[in-house]
């Protein structure tokens, strides 16, 4: 049983009907940095991945209690 162009119509209609028009490229990005993470991985490279997550410092130290 091949994919033609019908069964990949079906498939595609589905998908869009699970997850909506606004989460399927968010899905795709995630999919598309997943790939290249594991291609890098095979090709025996670094991990190279940036964080731009920016941390609040919290303060550590205990208080004086009144």
């Amino acid at each position: 049983m091949g994919l033609d162009g019908p069964v990949l119509i079906l498939i595609a209609a589905v998908v869009l009907l699970m997850f909506g028009g606004k989460k399927i490229p968010e899905l795709m990005k995630g999919l598309g940095k997943g790939v290249k993470e594991f291609k890098d991985a095979t090709n025996g490279e670094g991990t190279t991945t940036t964080n731009n997550t920016t941390t609040t410092p919290t303060n550590t130290e205990d208080k004086p209690k009144v």
